[in-house]
């Protein structure tokens, strides 16, 4: 083999090298970047998330409130079922 075919040889091996590089840094840049923009669109995400879950709080709360006016209305009935009976014994 002659020193010019050697040279282009190694030539053409170098650029094909130094391009599967170039593409190779490429894609690491762009990784990185949609790396960034996940972790910025998942801090919003979670900022979101946390104003959902403080919002929707007081629905979970129902449960309680439903309870607490079952009971109201039980003590109310008691109340007018005692005041008919003191009414009925004062006529």
């Amino acid at each position: 083999m002659e020193n010019e075919t050697l040279f282009n040889e190694w030539l053409i091996g170098l650029v094909v090298v130094s391009l599967i590089v170039v593409i190779a840094a490429v894609l690491l840049i762009l990784v990185f970047l949609a790396a960034k923009r996940i972790l910025r669109l998942a801090g919003a995400a979670l900022e979101i998330v946390t104003q959902i879950k403080n919002n929707t709080l007081p629905i979970w709360e129902l449960e309680t409130t439903n309870k607490v006016a079952v009971d109201i209305q039980n003590e109310a009935e008691a109340i007018q079922a005692h005041a008919t009976l003191v009414a009925e014994a004062l006529e």
